[in-house]
């Protein structure tokens, strides 16, 4: 009885410890996230889905007392807390770069219109017909 109590508490442990993991994983993504620390952000993103793959097997086999069901609605609002937080800025940081992307193609439509017309334009004097001039 002794060992199945140990087994049960060591894997509630494990859980509450996944979950205290996955917090500490979002706090990181969302100072990511502040800094404009993009790329980072997304690699770290990676990390984040392996806990949350590892929570979903742990979940299956594991029923919570009362403490440790608390301790993870404790864990699991301050998760969705900063979770929503990144997703704001990564709106955010989406319509910026929708707008850059935006303003470079307007200034491609421009060169390519303006373009033809500049080349034209830059031919010196004299040389664009073929009959001499006099003096």
């Amino acid at each position: 009885m002794v060992a199945s109590t140990t087994t049960r508490n060591d894997a509630q442990q494990t859980l509450i410890d996944t979950y205290a993991a996955l917090l500490d994983s979002v706090i990181y993504m969302h100072e990511l996230a502040d800094n404009d620390q993009w790329a980072e952000l997304i690699d770290q993103r990676t990390h984040y889905v392996l806990l949350v793959e590892k929570l979903r097997e742990l979940e299956t086999s594991v029923t919570l007392e009362p403490s440790a069901q608390q301790r993870k609605t404790e864990l699991l609002e301050a998760t969705l807390e900063h979770d929503v937080e990144i997703r704001r800025q990564l709106i955010a940081r989406r319509d910026e770069l929708g707008r850059l992307i935006n303003v470079s193609q307007r200034q491609r439509s421009l060169h390519r219109a303006y373009a033809p017309q500049q080349a034209r334009g830059n031919v010196p004097v004299g040389e664009d017909d073929q009959s001499p001039r006099s003096s």
